[in-house]
C-alpha cells in the first residue's frame, strides 16, 4: 500500500508563510507527477500547482509569484512553500502523486488526507 502524508499546515496572519510537505511510502517503485490541490466546502478541488520528475512546474494563476513547488525525488517528497498569504487561500490542502508500483506498470493518482490552511488576522 501507498501513503501520502502531509504536515505543514495551520493557522497564518495575511502577508505570512507557510511550507507544506508530502511524503510518500510503502510498496512504489518510481513517482511521475506530484502536486498540491485545495478545496473549500462545497466548491471543486482546484490545482495550486504540479511538478514533473523532471523539476517542470506549473501554478494556479491565482498563487503565482507567491507560491512555489519543489521535489526531493530521492525522498519522495513534495514541498509548497507560500508566501504572501491571502484569506482567500485559505482551504484544506492536499497532496496527489501518480505512482507507479513497479517497473513499466500503470500510474496510480494517490491523495493526502489534507491540511487546513487558514489565513487570518
Amino acid at each position: 500500500q501507498v501513503q501520502l502524508v502531509e504536515s505543514g499546515g495551520g493557522l497564518v496572519q495575511p502577508g505570512g508563510s507557510l511550507r507544506l510537505s508530502c511524503a510518500a511510502s510503502g510498496s512504489l517503485f518510481s513517482i511521475a507527477a506530484m502536486g498540491w490541490y485545495r478545496q473549500a466546502p462545497g466548491k471543486q478541488r482546484e490545482l495550486v500547482a504540479s511538478i514533473t520528475v523532471g523539476g517542470s512546474t506549473k501554478y494556479a494563476d491565482s498563487v503565482k509569484a507567491r507560491f512555489t513547488i519543489s521535489r526531493d525525488n530521492a525522498k519522495n517528497t513534495v514541498f509548497l512553500q507560500m508566501n504572501s498569504l491571502k484569506p482567500e487561500d485559505t482551504d484544506v490542502y492536499y497532496c496527489n502523486a501518480e505512482i507507479l508500483r513497479r517497473m513499466a506498470g500503470p500510474k496510480f493518482n494517490y491523495w493526502g488526507q489534507g491540511t487546513q490552511v487558514t489565513v487570518s488576522s
